[in-house]
């Protein structure tokens, strides 16, 4: 269905299997296919979301609704033919009773990517970007990674900083005044981080939710581990999960739970992230009606 959605709006995705996982690639017209890019091209800003969802889940939130404004997104970018953009829908984000990271999607998507010279590339994932209106930049690496030493994470730590202020960046571009800095469940950075590509999550909350779950975590930073592992959370810490993240995955995760109305606001964040990589241009930020 997702395919024959691009194809309508001549797009003409790639689909590539890995492993499997049946994952569409979405660039600008200009660009052709990915495995034909000339070296060097491959230093370029992703955009990813997966388009899987859980068996007797509608997963409008999970994740219909990134997939959704990342087209959108798309086809503004190509109106204004900015270029050195790709968009991946990546498949099996999520995972089975007794699965690991290694079995996701995005582990063995990354491999791939790496092998064929994307490592140096900017990702950012979107997931769950339809209930709220109040941008979320996860800070789950820093808490994965607090306790690791070596030359290697002093780099991957320089990597996500970059990421992220290149998103706080575009977030005072846009002049958005509802944004927030806060772990957020795995979503495909975890198999990106595990293959060795850092990813930063952007994901959308009710202000209200963000506010509380914002000054949990600042008072006892340990509670992100919940979010990590979800086989030692008790009945008390899951009521502690804003109400949005605890719908997902179930049939809760439906069509009326979403705020369409801050849909435009993901988008124009979207695009002017990508503003560096398309020449500077700022045309683009008005939305489509």
């Amino acid at each position: 269905m997702l395919k024959f959605l691009l194809d309508e709006l001549h797009f003409r995705p790639q689909v590539i299997t890995i492993a499997g996982n049946r994952h569409l690639f979405l660039s600008s017209p200009d660009q052709g296919p990915v495995k034909c890019w000339p070296p060097g091209k491959q230093n370029i800003i992703i955009l990813v979301a997966h388009y899987d969802r859980v068996a007797n889940s509608p997963g409008a939130n999970d994740n219909s609704a990134a997939v959704f404004e990342l087209i959108e997104a798309a086809l503004q970018l190509r109106q204004i033919r900015a270029h050195s953009w790709l968009i991946i829908f990546t498949d099996k984000e999520e995972l089975h009773h007794g699965e690991g990271i290694r079995d996701q999607g995005s582990y063995t998507l990354a491999k791939g990517l790496r092998d064929i010279g994307f490592g140096n590339s900017r990702f950012y994932i979107f997931d769950a970007c339809g209930s709220g209106d109040t941008l979320i930049i996860s800070t789950m690496a820093d808490h994965v990674m607090r306790d690791e030493q070596g030359p290697g994470i002093v780099k991957t730590r320089h990597l996500v900083q970059r990421l992220r202020n290149q998103a706080l960046e575009t977030v005072r571009y846009l002049n958005m005044d509802r944004v927030g800095l806060i772990p957020t469940p795995f979503s495909d950075d975890a198999g990106f981080l595990r293959a060795g590509i850092v990813a930063q999550t952007i994901t959308v909350l009710p202000s209200a939710e963000a506010a509380a779950f914002g000054a949990l975590v600042r008072n006892k930073p340990d509670f992100a581990d919940v979010l990590v592992n979800r086989e030692v959370q008790g009945i008390y810490d899951q009521q502690r999960i804003p109400a949005t993240w605890r719908r997902l995955n179930g049939p809760e995760d439906s069509y009326d739970r979403l705020t369409p109305q801050f849909f435009s606001q993901v988008v124009r964040f979207i695009c002017a992230l990508c503003r560096n990589t398309c020449g500077g241009r700022g045309d683009f930020l008005v939305v489509r009606k």
